[in-house]
This record gives structure tokens, sequence and C-alpha cells, in this order.
């Protein structure tokens, strides 16, 4: 299987960091075929300017990060977002991910000329997985926020879109638990991807 994962945490030494080496050592024990886009490695630029949008209404992407992820993405068998939530959403480079490469003609397209309802064009991806960090408790995340990174991310993207197979794993406080329970998440995680199929 060719697994695609969509990166971003700019901090060698996060945890998001430790997730990803665990995340991929799992995934070649499984055999599986990696692909990295490490939205801060590339220096991808998050920002929608004026000639994106032109391309997004043409869907005809012209920078050249999001015509190289495009090809990337249509191979794709399961795609696997891993970033830090801050403030309560995603940092930057991940939003601009979905903004300019989630793209119409790529990821999607419009089922008549309402532009309302939409159709998956990533034919081979079976399901989509988003890993996620952050300090804030689960419970409080759910009660007082909503949940507001699974609404704004499986749902209002990838569900609109007609995705179906998404799940959403959340590591919380992560700065204020053992190193111990720390590295039993991290263990789980390759056991877990270890066993994709």
């Amino acid at each position: 299987m060719k697994v695609l994962i969509v990166f971003n945490h700019p901090y060698e030494g996060s945890y998001c960091n430790a997730i990803l080496q665990s995340v991929t050592s799992g995934l070649k024990i499984a055999e599986h075929e990696v692909d990295l886009i490490h939205l801060d490695r590339d220096g991808f630029n998050p920002v929608m300017t004026a000639n994106d949008l032109n391309a997004f209404r043409k869907k005809m992407p012209v920078d050249p990060f999001v015509i190289d992820y495009k090809a990337r993405l249509i191979n794709a068998d399961h795609i696997i977002f891993i970033f830090p939530i801050w403030w309560e959403l995603m940092p930057a480079m991940m939003k601009g991910f979905i903004d300019k490469v989630i793209f119409p003609g790529i990821a999607y397209d419009y089922k008549d000329a309402t532009n309302t309802l939409m159709k998956p064009l990533l034919t081979k991806l079976k399901s989509i997985t988003m890993i996620t960090t952050m300090n804030t408790p689960g419970w409080l995340y759910a009660l007082i926020f909503g949940n507001a990174i699974k609404k704004a991310m499986l749902l209002g993207t990838f569900w609109k879109m007609g995705y179906n197979n998404r799940k959403w794993m959340s590591f919380n406080r992560v700065k204020m638990v053992t190193p111990e329970k720390r590295e039993k998440w991290l263990n789980k995680l390759e056991s877990r991807f270890a066993s994709l199929n």
C-alpha cells in the first residue's frame, strides 16, 4: 500500500516528530511504501495568493509545490496527517495545505453546475487518519471547543467531499503526562500502523 504522510511541525524535538518516527517505523514493518510531505522542510507557502485563487477557480494549480503534491495525492491509498493543535486548530502550513492542495480537480469536483454537492476524485484513496497532539484535556476540547479540528478537517473537508473512512487519533496533555506514558503511546502507534491493511 502507498501511504502518504502530510506532516507539519517546525521543531525536530517535538512529540509530533516522535509520532512521525513511530508511524513510519510501523508502516515499514508492514512493508508499506511511505511518502512523506514535510511541509516545514519543504518551505511550503501556506498563503493563498491571487494567482493561487485564480488557479483554484480554473482547477489548474500554479504553485510548484501544489503540482508536486497533487501527483503524490493521486497515488496514495491512505493519507495520514500529523500536526499539533495550536489555539484549537492546525498550524498555518497545514491549513494552507488544505486551502491550496485539497483543490477542485485534484481532490474533488462538483456533481453539477450548482457547485453545492461534491464528489471525491482521489479514486485510490481508501482511508484518512489524522493524528494530533495538544496540551488541552480531551474532555475540555470536546466540551468547550466542540472538537473543532475534527469538524474542520474530517467533517468540513473530507466528509463533505465524500471520503468515508476517516479516523482521528488525539494525544492530549502531552506536556503533562509522564515520559513513560508518552513512550507507551509511541509503541502503540508503531504496533497499530504495523498492522495497517
